[in-house]
């Protein structure tokens, strides 16, 4: 079986967080359609699982950059005072 999902599988940490959430939007897609064998359907919901979890590290990676910029700003702020 040689699917979009297998020959992606293993590469899913070095993808940017645009890339993982297009290619997690298909996989939800081809679940969402049917019509796969259990055996894809499985490696299908591995890939995505994969795939929130890139985006998740990304997510929380913008939003620790977001507080950390937040809390320069408001200590500079403070020491303006």
């Amino acid at each position: 079986m040689t699917s979009k999902v297998d020959e992606g599988a293993g590469t899913a940490e070095a993808l940017g967080y645009e890339q993982a959430r297009d290619e997690l939007i298909e996989v939800v897609r081809r679940l969402e359609a049917g019509g796969t064998t259990l055996e894809e359907s499985l490696a299908l919901w591995e890939r995505g699982e994969e795939l929130a979890k890139v985006c998740r590290r990304w997510l929380d990676g913008a939003r620790a950059r977001l507080d950390a910029a937040l809390a320069e700003e408001e200590a500079a702020e403070g020491d303006a005072e």
